[in-house]
């Protein structure tokens, strides 16, 4: 029965279309019962995916496996409203910049690829009555945004504004950014009801760009811009946590993982701030669990995610029209030392979950997570491309015992939320993103 398992672990490191956009671009939770909490368990470890949240939980799971997939539906979209110049004005004489406007003064596009697969796998094994050693495969954090159709009105050589197709006047644009974790994990118990853990993780991460050429002038190497296919970036850290009771009925849990340095997307080093860096940043959970019943635990849990360590992801789009990307200068551009980003800001989400046994066979779940989205208003433009604008999840899901193993279930519905701001180049046009998101949680657990 175990090798059969074992053999899935390259079948879901070999699998495309990892893709999440929930806290930012971070998962809202990451193992099936966590997911149906709204991603709780810093301090309440259940299964051997575990070590995602708090690698000091693996040890109170045995020996065992979990393994399960989601089923994701983010739904994204734009709206573009006024124009400052439409096709056929003339261009503004130097030193006026002209716009680059997105649509024709009125524009709305749905991005497609509204539906994607994310596996999960975890596999613990008993060292003595003190300690495991554990593998975990999953899916972190991703954004994925495929817009077809619309146009841009922008600036011709022959000096006047045209209408060129797709959302930045080159076609189809969109990106494709898939993060995936392999953790191995030693956790050991230094009490009956305490523990800590330690993951060494490998990183592995897949990004694609398209529909961008028309940012060319404001790029340090316009041949590693967009449309250059996927490339990958891999990278190792770790995670760090500590989990134990420090009253009957009352655990304390908390996690650190430093941020991650991945090697550079060479292929999009004109795009993303220095040639192309990308790390994971730096995040931290910690959380409590109470047992208010015999039967049911309050869980509640405070994430922080620091966009901010990662310049390709918070550095503002402001340089390209504040003089940091000129002929004279080009260490705001793109791709640059200090290369125009998303404008991304640090994020911290509040978790509420609810586990109550109702029986024997039977557990149930139910969960809600809130936290201010990260992009500023001054940030849309760039962003139709990552618009991770949600805030709130609402979540549900149970655990079926069948005979040696269990059935895991969870639901996740993110209601809609948007984000209105200027155009950076064309400050009489107003940008909104909006999304909303459903995922379907499916697996199958067991212990030995």
């Amino acid at each position: 029965m175990r090798r059969p398992i074992l053999v899935l672990l390259p079948l879901l490191l070999a699998l495309p279309g990892i893709a999440q956009a929930t806290n930012g671009y971070f998962t809202h939770g990451t193992s099936i019962k966590e997911k149906a909490l709204a991603g709780t368990g810093v301090a309440y470890s259940q299964d051997t995916l575990a070590a995602a949240n708090n690698p000091a939980g693996m040890v109170f799971q045995g020996g065992g496996y979990d393994i399960g997939a989601s089923v994701f539906n983010p739904n994204r979209s734009y709206s573009a409203q006024g124009i400052s110049l439409p096709a056929g004005s003339a261009v503004p004489p130097p030193p006026n910049p002209p716009p680059f406007s997105v649509g024709d003064g009125d524009q709305s596009i749905d991005s497609g690829s509204e539906l994607f697969l994310i596996p999960q796998f975890g596999y613990n094994w008993v060292l003595s009555d003190a300690a495991t050693i554990g593998v975990s495969v999953f899916g972190h954090g991703g954004m994925n945004t495929d817009y077809n159709g619309g146009v841009a009105t922008l600036p011709s050589p022959g000096g006047t504004m045209v209408e060129l197709p797709g959302t930045f006047g080159d076609g189809t644009a969109g990106v494709d950014l898939a993060q995936l974790f392999v953790s191995t994990t030693y956790a050991r118990k230094f009490s009956k009801t305490a523990s800590w853990g330690a993951s060494l993780i490998l990183a592995y991460q897949q990004f694609e760009a398209k529909g961008l050429g028309n940012f060319a002038p404001f790029s340090t190497d316009p041949s590693k811009l967009s449309n250059n296919g996927k490339d990958a970036g891999t990278g190792f850290g770790v995670r760090l946590g500590i989990q134990g009771e420090v009253a009957s009925g009352l655990t304390l849990g908390a996690a650190l993982q430093p941020e991650i340095d991945m090697s550079e997307f060479d292929d999009y080093s004109g795009l993303f701030a220095e040639k192309g860096d990308f790390d994971i940043p730096s995040n931290y959970t910690v959380g409590l669990a109470w047992d208010v019943t015999d039967s049911g635990t309050l869980l509640f849990d405070v994430q922080q995610i620091n966009y901010s360590d990662v310049p390709a992801v918070s550095n503002p789009i402001a340089p390209l029209v504040n003089g940091s990307c000129s002929p004279t200068s080009s260490s705001g551009c793109l791709g640059g030392s200090s290369g125009a980003g998303f404008g991304w800001q640090d994020m911290t989400v509040v978790k509420l979950g609810y586990q109550w046994r109702a029986s024997e066979d039977w557990t149930w779940r139910f969960g809600y997570s809130q936290g201010d989205q990260p992009i500023p208003e001054s940030e849309v433009l760039f962003n139709i491309l990552a618009p991770g604008v949600m805030e709130q999840h609402v979540t549900a899901g149970f655990t079926k015992l069948l005979g040696g193993g269990e059935l895991n279930f969870a639901f996740m519905v993110a209601p809609s939320n948007s984000v209105s701001g200027k155009n950076t180049f064309d400050p009489n046009q107003t940008i909104k993103l909006e999304m909303d998101q459903l995922e379907i949680s499916l697996g199958y657990g067991r212990r030995f």
